[in-house]
């Protein structure tokens, strides 16, 4: 696991961004996996206007970890917010960009992407691989739609499954757990106080913190980054 914080969001949207730069060079296809929320908003937003003409978005592959059962219109879609501050400013070949179809039914919807990725990836023991899994962290330690009173999912047969919100009760799709730790790197983007708890939980294993799906993340290929900002690492302990 590598740590790696920074004084705010902004900061880690650029160091991010960096980071995802050098792993596109030299490489002739990538499949990345994309999350939602406020931090890959910023830096999507990063991407677009300083990274346009650096990064050969032509040989990149775009899919989601997870996505809200909605239309992909709706304000609350992953696949939107990507549109809207990423994609809509670049030239991405549209048959590079592999969403979930959150207006369909989700348990066949489930089925389908599983499907997808096997087609599209490498498989390793039977599970897709993608190059890289973006995630983030939820104030109650959820990753990709993976919650905790849900973690047996983390281990589930299919590679992807039927998630349900705990208070609002919306269905989600998301990957599974084996399918985030078979990939070949994994980056957690998680900034703010209200996730400092969580993150301290985790990184420095207090009781109980296995019952938070993100401390189940650790990729077979040992490459795990966190990028943080100093707020959510504010509770970490100090060498």
């Amino acid at each position: 696991m590598e740590l790696k914080v920074y004084n705010n969001k902004q900061e880690v949207a650029e160091a991010f961004s960096n980071y995802f730069l050098e792993l596109t060079k030299g490489q002739e296809e990538i499949h990345v996996a994309l999350s939602g929320g406020s931090t890959p908003r910023v830096i999507f937003d990063i991407l677009a206007a300083d990274f346009a003409d650096k990064v050969d978005w032509g040989r990149i592959h775009f899919y989601w970890g997870d996505e809200r059962c909605v239309p992909p219109t709706d304000e609350q879609s992953n696949y939107k917010m990507t549109v809207d501050h990423l994609f809509s400013k670049l030239a991405i070949p549209a048959s590079n960009i592999h969403r979930v179809l959150g207006e369909n039914d989700p348990n066949a919807e489930a089925m389908r992407y599983a499907n997808l990725l096997e087609i599209n990836l490498d498989r390793v023991g039977g599970i897709p691989q993608f190059d890289l899994v973006i995630l983030g962290m939820g104030d109650d330690g959820h990753t990709a739609s993976i919650f905790p009173h849900e973690i047996e999912l983390w281990e589930a047969e299919d590679h992807c499954v039927v998630a349900t919100h705990p208070e609002s009760g919306q269905k989600r799709v998301s990957i599974n757990g084996k399918v985030i730790n078979i990939a070949k790197e994994v980056v957690f983007l998680v900034t703010g106080s209200s996730k400092a708890e969580k993150v301290h939980a985790i990184i420095d294993q207090t009781e109980n913190f296995l019952n938070y799906p993100a401390a189940l993340v650790k990729p077979s290929s040992g490459k795990l980054k966190w990028f943080l900002d100093k707020e959510a690492a504010s509770l970490i302990a100090q060498d």
